[in-house]
């Protein structure tokens, strides 16, 4: 991917959370977060992206020695014990250009219902690892 064909579009307002995943291959996490999930480049700088899908703002990182906020072994599948929620507009949509794209499904899409008190929610979702094994929970 070069300078020319990203799109760079300013955020208008901070999120108040912002993740920031280190990754083994910034250029091709990029493609993947752009070209596959539909993220946005907001801004680059060496070593670092800012996307943004919606009202998500996302950083990644490119993984280098000695790196001062690194607080363990940085193994993969990186995130364990975590994933993210992501709602998007078009679930089925990003389903089918994964599907498409040949992109490992690790959870297939199916429809889940969560209780919030009595209250039941059901939202369709399904879960992918991202390149560097961080675990992505795409709903509508």
């Amino acid at each position: 991917m070069t300078e020319a064909n990203l799109s760079h579009v300013p955020i208008t307002e901070w999120a108040a959370l912002v993740p920031e995943l280190d990754v083994r291959d910034l250029a091709h996490s990029q493609d993947v977060y752009t070209r596959l999930f539909g993220f946005t480049v907001n801004y680059t700088r060496p070593g670092f992206v800012y996307l943004s899908l919606g009202r998500i703002q996302w950083m990644l990182s490119q993984i280098r020695e000695g790196g001062s906020w690194q607080t363990g072994a940085l193994d993969y599948p990186l995130g364990r014990g975590i994933n993210f929620q992501i709602s998007v507009l078009d679930v089925d949509a990003l389903y089918k250009r994964l599907e498409a794209d040949s992109y490992p499904i690790y959870v297939p899409m199916k429809t889940s219902i969560y209780l919030e008190g009595g209250t039941e929610h059901e939202q369709r979702e399904f879960l992918v690892l991202d390149p560097d094994g961080y675990l992505l929970r795409f709903t509508d």
